[in-house]
């Protein structure tokens, strides 16, 4: 038995790899296009290389907590406002990558090693958790998808995205599972990675309450009551505890708010101040005055989006067959987006956490669907190393 179970590991694990070396390569040659057609007006200038490249734009704020650490003053405009700076991101990234780069020969290449790994990791936990599901030959197709999706570059890059989505599609396997114990050191470094793990409490919140209503069909054992409740405090105190973190450690008490509201008062003025739900709206407005649309049919539209995407993951036959924990995610990580987050070009990388509802494309056993579906991630994705990378001269070209 135990034979045949490291066989089927190896199994897919060689699997995942051959798609997920095959897309990187296909990456790498974005990635040399891209510095090639880099010019004078480019964020990278005209001798880019896949190097610089790949430590651009929010790489280099991890290089700078790994070599420097966090401010202990935070820096402010003539005004008295909080600037940019690197309290807006969280350590456990780029201090393994740190780590890593003293073997390796320097933080670049511990950043990217460790980008690439984990992003590799994370295909093979995203086939495990929708095998069960979807079988195995859709949750491949996901899994290809994923390596190939429009966000792929950020598997190299000096990003954290692919450590983060590593730590969340394990904490979803570990529910789907019932594995609740992982949990506890999942939700720590979920929240130390990058935000969100709030959203990972509303989840919390919901399956309990899924799970209380189903109870007389699946059974809701005390001690899985205890788990659910306390893995939900302890998601919460974690979630705000960079706050806390961040004030103690400048004598400001938000400046970790105040940080994350800096990058946010370029687009809405400097007397802004954080108010949930109201943000997307907002940039709504802002965006459709930008593309010379009449500013009151934003919000209508994200109404209109906003319905859909719950009409999607309620009724959709194919992200139905992902079940209620994938749903329920989904459901929660959208709930957390329109609370917090100010919709900027970088709202495609803030997107990537749906991967698992997303994999639901991949449901539709048609070859020409799924090659389509293909087709249309693979240009997906160098149209974001043309627009981020090639091009990065403009403030809607920025990750």
């Amino acid at each position: 038995m135990a034979e045949r179970r490291l066989r089927t590991a190896a199994s897919v694990a060689g699997t995942v790899a051959a798609v997920y070396v095959s897309a990187r390569l296909l990456t790498t040659l974005f990635f040399w296009i891209a510095a090639e057609l880099s010019g004078p007006t480019s964020r990278f200038g005209a001798d880019a290389s896949i190097s610089s490249l790949a430590m651009g734009w929010d790489s280099q704020w991890y290089w700078v907590i790994a070599d420097q650490g966090y401010p202990s003053t935070l820096p402010v405009t003539d005004a008295g406002q909080v600037t940019e700076n690197a309290w807006a991101f969280l350590p456990l990234y780029p201090w393994l990558a740190r780590a890593l780069g003293t073997v390796l020969g320097g933080y670049p290449a511990g950043a990217i090693v460790l980008a690439l790994v984990a992003g590799y990791a994370a295909s093979v936990v995203l086939f495990l958790l929708l095998r069960g599901r979807i079988g195995e030959t859709a949750a491949l197709w996901a899994v290809v998808f994923f390596a190939n999706g429009p966000l792929a570059a950020l598997f190299q890059m000096g990003y954290a995205e692919s450590l983060g989505l590593l730590w969340l599609f394990l904490a979803l396997w570990a529910l789907v599972q019932r594995r609740f114990g992982w949990l506890y050191l999942l939700v720590v470094l979920m929240g130390f990675t990058r935000p969100g793990v709030l959203a990972f409490a509303l989840l919390l919140g919901l399956y309990g309450i899924f799970r209380w209503f189903r109870r007389r069909d699946d059974p809701l054992p005390v001690w899985h009551i205890v788990h659910i409740v306390a893995l939900g405090a302890l998601a919460v105190i974690v979630g705000f505890a960079w706050q806390v973190i961040a004030g103690i450690a400048t004598g400001d008490p938000s400046a970790y708010l105040e940080t994350e509201l800096a990058w946010r008062r370029s687009w809405v003025g400097s007397e802004e101040q954080f108010m949930p739900f109201i943000a997307f709206f907002q940039a709504a407005a802002i965006w459709f005055g930008l593309w010379g649309l009449p500013t009151a049919l934003g919000p209508v539209l994200l109404v209109v989006l906003i319905v859909g995407a719950g009409v999607l993951l309620a009724r959709s036959p194919q992200v139905r067959r992902l079940g209620p924990e994938i749903r329920l995610w989904g459901a929660s990580y959208l709930v957390y987006l329109l609370a917090v987050f100010f919709p900027q070009s970088s709202i495609f990388r803030l997107l990537l956490p749906l991967t698992p509802v997303a994999a639901g494309v991949a449901v539709p056993s048609s070859r020409w669907w799924r090659i389509g579906i293909l087709v249309l991630c693979v240009a997906g994705q160098w149209v974001w190393i043309h627009e981020m990378l090639a091009l990065g001269d403009t403030f809607f070209r920025i990750p």
